[in-house]
């Protein structure tokens, strides 16, 4: 069959239902159009009067395609996103149609929300895509895949537009288990490990004394959600005789990808983020056994130490595997100099 997008202007177009055509309206429309639209969209098209037969809208999802229909879809131009966009400066990795790759500096917010509203890596990209934005559910706005909290720093791929937004979440839903997505993060810890590498396997869930946090659950609770974090310690700072240290740059890969999962595993296993004064306020005395040089490098310290240096996936559209990675920032080699004198 001819490619339904060259058939008619650019928001309209046309379908003919072939002698094998069969089955609901919105499958049968999601299956042709091909990627470009998820079967919700579609059928919120129909919904919404977008699609006609013989000139009259059809608005039943369910409709029975009879070979030999002809349906006419009009399709609405991306509307204007509600945050607006913001001239803030991005380091790019790389860019094109489909996706953008940037390195986030601390501090600065994923999305707008609450108390947040401006000032985000969204209308930092609303500026900087422009008109390349083709729109993520028919608004014109940048599709977040995943996130990095505001202070942590590191490699984030957003998607340009509907069809990369769905094959990049797909991606990151499946946790790399069948496909080439990686994502790999540096931390500073407290203390050293026993095991230089080690896997944490410890479900995560809203903690019960604060909702805005996360803790680990019991696997047999109801919030539980499975989370496995693959950590190797890199470096030890001032280790001692009896294989102790009073920090130690680690290394990890997550297997899954809850919120603060980095951050509340290490401080599980009693080596929280230094900086991290959510889930390691009880650790800020330790500075007080370092070197002067280091102490003040620690109090200076004011966000955790945690950095997503390597981002590994699958192009949404040529396959391609595509790998990125961003050095430690200053803020945290100036850190780990400092513990090393």
């Amino acid at each position: 069959m001819s490619d339904p997008f060259k058939e008619a202007a650019d928001n309209r177009k046309v379908l003919t239902a072939d002698e094998n055509a069969e089955g609901r309206l919105d499958s049968w429309l999601t299956a042709e159009i091909g990627e470009e639209f998820s079967r919700s969209r579609v059928q919120g098209l129909i919904k919404e009067g977008a699609v006609t037969l013989e000139g009259a809208a059809v608005t039943d999802a369910k409709r029975k395609v009879r070979p030999g229909d002809v349906y006419e879809i009009t399709l609405p131009e991306p509307e204007d996103p509600t945050p607006q966009g913001e001239d803030i400066p991005l380091d790019v990795l790389y860019e094109d149609d489909d996706v953008i790759v940037i390195s986030k500096p601390a501090g600065l917010v994923v999305h707008p929300g609450a108390g947040n509203w401006s000032g985000t890596l969204v209308n930092a990209l609303i500026h900087h895509c422009g008109n390349s934005l083709s729109g993520i559910g028919g608004v014109r706005r940048p599709g977040i895949v995943h996130r990095l909290d505001k202070d942590t720093t590191g490699v984030m791929v957003v998607a340009k537009n509907d069809v990369a937004h769905r094959h990049l979440s797909l991606q990151f839903a499946d946790h790399g288990r069948t496909t080439s997505l990686e994502r790999a993060y540096q931390a500073i810890v407290w203390g050293r490990p026993r095991q230089l590498v080690g896997t944490i396997d410890a479900p995560l869930g809203r903690s019960s004394s604060d909702r805005t946090r996360r803790a680990v659950k019991r696997p047999d609770s109801q919030d539980a959600d499975e989370a496995i974090t693959h950590y190797e310690v890199l470096e030890r700072f001032h280790e001692t005789p009896d294989a102790t240290a009073l920090a130690s740059l680690i290394e990890c890969h997550l297997e899954t990808g809850r919120t603060h999962q980095i951050r509340v595993h290490m401080a599980h296993i009693g080596h929280p983020l230094l900086g991290d004064a959510v889930y390691g306020g009880g650790f800020k005395t330790k500075a007080n056994l370092l070197p002067e040089v280091a102490k003040q490098a620690v109090h200076r310290f004011t966000r955790q130490a945690l950095h997503a240096y390597m981002l590994q996936f699958e192009h949404p559209r040529t396959g391609e595997v595509m790998h990125f990675e961003a050095p430690l920032p200053e803020d945290m080699e100036e850190l780990a100099a400092a513990l090393r004198g």
